[in-house]
């Protein structure tokens, strides 16, 4: 298996990586949480410019941390789509940069394709077919893996991700940015019975609900409409309570959906990628579904879920193997449906 070194700029964690053979030699994540929390979210150009002080650091203690120099690097990839445009030149050029300097096969690499690989680094000996739950600030979906570059969406969010919806409600109840992780550490003191929430469903147009969509505002809605109900008797809000049924109630959609999709497809593994794939509410519900119907159910470690770029060179990694390279010539792009990733790729020779 070929020796990748990886960047990632896609949004706020500038992260460098080298993996062989489904194992991550190195890894390297020096996140921008800091920088951003006053704005209550990421500023493009500050994170496009965070990006360029610390990118040229992170590829040298990758290469440290791993005890490699490039000779033993066989492709340079980086993440190109989807993502904060700026932020993705970053990573981008260094990689080209490095590819020309060093002679070594560039590989432009989806973001999501990278999450879908995440669970190959704690189970290397996975293989498709099986479902991937993408849960992101980003991105909520259901993805059917046929094969390493050939997915079928079968379910989406129709709105608000289910990370956006996270930082939302936190922002609804003065909690500090990122939001997910605060609210599961305040769910867990909480009663997720306490307030009932609307799940979010997406009619059809001839009758009934589609059985793998979700929708994630509705929810954000209600649950400012009760904060505002509950700050007219009291100013003093049942912040844990709400935290924990807000929880509940997006893991409860998550998992229904997951688990429906992957019995009428006939699939036995259900792989989880993605930020909110650390949530503790959601790998519980989960797991418990899934046992109860001799479902296979896989999380990454807690440091894949969140962006990083052992994911990223774990695709390039196959990629590679199998023969296939990007043009110096690949561009970013701010948006690109993971079922068009081959469309980054040229064959070998």
């Amino acid at each position: 298996m070929a020796t990748v070194l990886a960047i990632e700029t896609s949004c706020d964690e500038t992260a460098v990586a080298i993996v062989k053979n489904r194992q991550v030699l190195s890894s390297i994540i020096s996140s921008q949480i800091a920088v951003h929390q006053p704005y209550g979210g990421v500023v493009p150009e500050v994170a496009s410019r965070r990006h360029l002080e610390i990118v040229n650091e992170a590829i040298a203690q990758a290469l440290e941390q791993a005890d490699l120099d490039w000779t033993a690097i066989d492709g340079i990839a980086a993440t190109c789509a989807p993502g904060l445009v700026g932020a993705l030149m970053v990573g981008l050029t260094a990689a080209k940069t490095l590819s020309m300097v060093h002679q070594k096969p560039f590989l432009g690499i989806h973001h999501l394709e990278g999450h879908i690989y995440a669970s190959y680094l704690s189970e290397p000996t996975l293989n498709p077919p099986f479902l991937c739950l993408l849960v992101s600030g980003g991105h909520t979906s259901l993805i059917y893996v046929k094969q390493g570059g050939q997915y079928d969406v079968l379910g989406q969010t129709r709105d608000d991700a289910a990370g956006e919806a996270f930082d939302k409600v936190a922002r609804l109840l003065n909690l500090s940015y990122p939001g997910g992780p605060i609210i599961d550490r305040l769910a867990q003191q909480g009663n997720p019975q306490a307030f009932p929430l609307p799940e979010g469903k997406i009619s059809l147009p001839g009758g009934g609900y589609h059985p793998y969509d979700s929708s994630f505002s509705g929810l954000k809605t209600a649950v400012w409409r009760l904060v505002q109900q509950l700050q007219e008797t009291s100013p003093d809000l049942p912040v844990n309570d709400l935290a924990a049924s807000f929880q509940a109630t997006v893991a409860k959609a998550l998992t229904k959906r997951a688990i429906a999709c992957a019995l009428d497809y006939g699939l036995d593994t259900i792989a989880v990628g993605g930020g909110v794939a650390a949530n503790s509410g959601l790998r519980d519900r989960l797991q418990t579904a899934a046992n109860s119907h001799n479902l296979r159910v896989l999380f990454p470690p807690l440091k894949f879920c969140t962006d990083n770029a052992a994911m990223i060179a774990c695709v390039a990694a196959d990629r590679l193997e199998q023969g296939y390279t990007s043009p110096l010539s690949l561009g970013v792009q701010s948006r690109m449906p993971v079922t068009e990733v081959m469309n980054l790729y040229n064959r070998m020779g």
